[in-house]
């Protein structure tokens, strides 16, 4: 069983929502998630919300919301760093004995809290929420983010839970891990799976979005992929070296052809097709291996800067902990 809180004091649970550009669901939000809040008395509950950079209204409405109900609170950053850095900034800043991060957009059902509760008291560090059907995404993207799930955990060490997002508890020494991790690039689905701990899942039905629209376009989610792939696995590299030891072995065994051709049936003019496909298909090879290796230089170059994940411009009802 989970350690009590001392002195008798209610356990405090950390709600982390990035948000950018969600002024249209605010209400509905907050709507959906106050009574949910209040139908466990036997629970404290701060709501750290992440304004990312918005360019609309939502740092106003959230601010607002603020004044409206004391548990919620702001953390404006000083630009859009993107929802992993927000979400990192979240984290850092939650103070509960739990943490559950959730997007704004109502396509993980904050209905789900009591139950990831539940397991957490039962002496889970980790509660994940598994979507058992995605049928409110579309079918490119439940396509996809399958391939992505398993190429990644067949070239990986690291095993990412397929189907399940950034929607989870973590319990405040899962928490104190993952905030050792110095990195600046984050994938936080690998991340969140590397620390391990014990850990349990709860299926539920993933719902359409309540309002506004994706934020990840099929380029950015294309990079993402990139990212979460690089950040766990060496594979890529690696798989160069069979790829030229292969070319290398076609390449003799070529060559010894045309030298047996030659000795046997004399000099033949070469084919010019032949050649401009073998230079053309040999440069591509060449040009995929070293943009790879551009990939994993360009992680090194990044992290070799040394810049903070986020930078916060003010925050809102929120101890500094300086």
């Amino acid at each position: 069983m989970r350690p009590t809180t001392p002195c008798g004091q209610p356990d405090l649970v950390s709600i982390v929502v990035p948000f950018f550009n969600e002024a249209d669901g605010i209400q509905l939000f907050h709507q959906t998630l106050r009574p949910i809040l209040d139908s466990q008395p036997q629970v404290r509950f701060e709501v750290i919300c992440v304004d990312d950079g918005s360019q609309d209204h939502t740092l106003e409405q959230l601010l607002a919301l603020s004044g409206l109900d004391g548990r919620f609170r702001v953390i404006e950053l000083s630009r859009n760093f993107g929802k992993e850095a927000a979400l990192t900034a979240g984290i850092d800043m939650a103070s509960g004995e739990a943490v559950i991060p959730i997007d704004a957009d109502l396509q993980d059902p904050p209905e789900l809290i009591a139950a990831l509760l539940a397991e957490w008291r039962r002496g889970f560090d980790v509660v994940l929420a598994r979507r058992v059907d995605r049928t409110a995404d579309s079918f490119l993207k439940r396509t996809t983010a399958s391939l992505f799930y398993k190429v990644h955990n067949q070239i990986s060490t690291i095993q990412v839970p397929q189907d399940v997002g950034d929607y989870r508890l973590m319990s405040r020494n899962a928490i104190e891990a993952l905030k050792q991790l110095p990195e600046n690039q984050r994938f936080m689905k690998g991340l969140f799976a590397w620390i391990g701990f014990r850990s349990t899942t709860i299926d539920y039905v993933r719902h359409t979005r309540a309002s506004g629209k994706t934020k990840f376009s099929g380029w950015r989610l294309w990079n993402f992929a990139i990212d979460g792939i690089t950040s766990f696995s060496t594979a890529p590299l690696k798989v160069w070296t069979y790829i030229g030891g292969a070319g290398a072995v076609l390449s003799l065994c070529y060559a010894s052809f045309i030298v047996l051709r030659t000795l046997i049936l004399g000099v033949d003019v070469p084919g010019f097709a032949s050649l401009l496909v073998a230079i053309l298909f040999l440069g591509s090879l060449q040009l995929i291996s070293i943009g790879v290796l551009g990939e994993y230089i360009g992680r090194i170059y990044l992290e070799s800067k040394q810049r903070p994940t986020y930078i916060v411009r003010q925050r809102y009802g929120v101890a500094d902990e300086s």
